[in-house]
């Protein structure tokens, strides 16, 4: 088995009832309960117009060299309806990966519910208008190789981030995050409660109820000093 080409046709897929539940979770809320650290780079942004806030499906992880889209050209062939593809490629910003074919084709004919690119795309004149989540680093009229080496449904690493197969995807306006297949349910329970503290935060801070007491304890116990004067260099 040559390592550095390898596709795998299965992954273990995380509980449909799951997964689905996180649709009504905010992805930050999501990501406030996991440490804060399951979030991809910024630099990864929605750049299309879908109708849904949320976008949520088991990941189908691509491996792509830099600028080479061959193995993503296979994952166009292998990947089903509702997976979402998270494809890295070595950070790569010189050529777009995907352009309004390939994307036509994974929305229209095979139906997954998004993808994810470390990297550009092209077409976004058409793309950019799509009831159609893609979240990706920007554009390039730059076309990509068709050489490989490539893998699928192998752990990557996209957006800063760690990313295995089968593995929640969360994504919304914010940005996206990866969610490990095993910590679902309690991530997702977890989630749910944070939600629910933070609508209640949300009213106090509208209607001025807010207890903001806390910040000035924390200062306290940082060793902050607050100092009634004007600075004076």
């Amino acid at each position: 088995m040559p390592v550095g080409k390898r596709i795998y046709l299965k992954r273990e897929m995380p509980d449909p009832e799951i997964m689905n539940q996180f649709k009504s979770v905010p992805a930050s809320n999501t990501a406030d309960v996991m440490g804060r650290s399951c979030a991809m780079n910024p630099r990864i942004k929605l750049v299309s117009k879908p109708k849904a806030q949320m976008m949520v499906g088991p990941a189908y992880t691509v491996k792509c060299r830099a600028g080479d889209n061959l193995t993503l050209h296979a994952a166009l062939n292998f990947c089903s309806e509702g997976d979402v593809l998270v494809v890295s490629n070595e950070e790569d910003s010189t050529r777009a990966l995907m352009g309004e074919v390939m994307m036509s084709y994974l929305k229209d004919t095979k139906k997954v519910a998004g993808i994810i690119l470390d990297g550009p795309i092209r077409d976004i004149d058409e793309i950019g208008n799509w009831d159609f989540p893609v979240y990706c680093t920007g554009t390039t009229p730059g076309g990509p190789y068709k050489e490989g080496p490539g893998e699928i449904n192998v752990p990557i690493s996209c957006g800063g981030i760690s990313v295995n197969p089968g593995d929640i995807i969360l994504a919304d306006p914010d940005g996206v995050i990866a969610i490990p297949r095993k910590d679902a349910a309690v991530v997702l329970k977890d989630a749910q409660k944070f939600q629910a503290a933070d609508e209640k935060k949300l009213i106090a801070a509208k209607n001025g109820t807010a207890n903001r007491a806390w910040v000035e304890k924390s200062l306290e116990e940082k060793g902050f000093d607050i100092i009634d004067e004007i600075y004076r260099p």
